[in-house]
């Protein structure tokens, strides 16, 4: 079992050298404080760590002190050389800084303030602006060099969302309520989700007018078919091109009117996709929708099929 714990083999050990010879030891078999320099026990090995010929420069905390510029020190003295470097910047400034407020005190014209050349510097703004600035150039650039576009194949967003309006959603129960049968509340109707405000022609929308049949409720389908007594719903399902386009074109209609604004969207429930169809109140028209009805139907079917197998 040893060969899978260590496949490769026992290793030879390091074996301590025979000539290598320990401290001094006290009675109580301790090592004696450290030695003096040359009584410590010599290295057989020629490149004897405790070995050191690098020069010795003065150590940058105490003068009376030498230190090895070997590479272990060589970032603590390079920090302590800019230290001291900066320190002399600091203490030359100062003394021109003495100089000029003397000179200004005796009147004499004198430059603009030198600044500091060893105070940090903070970020400002101009700063701040411009590292941004990098940052969405950099940002831009690479998503054309890896996607082949800059918006690493995204779309802006409308700006329009992020404005706050004073349009709010309505549930089929809230949108009736806005009829027109209560004199006190506008009256709204809604064509395609979409809700408009057309209290400014009540004589129309309201109790009495030609289109009152479509106020508080979402009759988008009626706006395609022109069925204005059976066709008063949202379900859009089994219309044809030029119906829909009719229902677009009103929805647009509305839309683009600044006679009746846009006050929000209307929620609806799901349509259960195996109700039919309204049916249409011309009778041709009514056999093409069946047709086009029962054509879905069968499509619908043999794609479920399909998964089966």
């Amino acid at each position: 079992m040893s060969w899978i714990l260590n496949p490769e083999g026992d290793k030879p050990k390091r074996k301590r050298p025979a000539n290598l010879k320990d401290f001094p030891k006290g009675p109580d078999g301790k090592p004696l404080e450290p030695q003096t320099p040359g009584d410590e026990p010599a290295s057989p090995w020629a490149g004897f760590p405790l070995k050191d010929d690098y020069p010795q420069v003065d150590d940058p905390a105490d003068p009376n002190r030498k230190v090895s510029t070997k590479q272990a020190n060589r970032p603590f003295l390079a920090y302590a050389q800019y230290r001291a470097e900066r320190e002399q910047a600091h203490a030359v400034w100062l003394q021109r800084k003495k100089e000029r407020e003397e000179k200004l005190a005796r009147g004499e014209k004198v430059g603009p303030e030198e600044p500091d050349p060893t105070e940090e510097r903070e970020v400002g703004c101009l700063g701040l602006l411009k590292f941004v600035l990098y940052a969405t150039l950099f940002v831009v650039l690479a998503g054309k060099f890896f996607t082949g576009s800059f918006l690493w194949e995204m779309e802006l967003p409308s700006v329009s969302q992020f404005i706050p309006t004073n349009q709010r959603l309505f549930s089929e129960g809230l949108l009736a309520q806005f009829d027109g049968t209560n004199p006190e509340k506008p009256v709204y109707i809604a064509i395609d989700g979409d809700v408009f405000d057309v209290s400014s022609n009540r004589a129309t929308y309201g109790p009495g007018g030609s289109y009152h049949m479509m106020a508080g409720r979402d009759a988008a389908r009626a706006y395609g078919t022109g069925c204005f007594k059976t066709h008063l719903t949202h379900d859009l399902r089994g219309l044809s091109e030029s119906e829909m386009k009719g229902v677009q074109h009103w929805k647009k209609f509305y839309g683009e009117s600044t006679k009746y604004p846009k006050v929000g969207r209307v929620s609806h429930p799901p349509i259960d996709p195996a109700s039919p169809y309204p049916e249409h109140c011309d009778p041709k028209k009514a056999q093409a929708a069946a047709e086009s009805e029962r054509k879905a139907r069968e499509g619908g079917a043999k794609g479920a099929k399909r998964e089966e197998l």
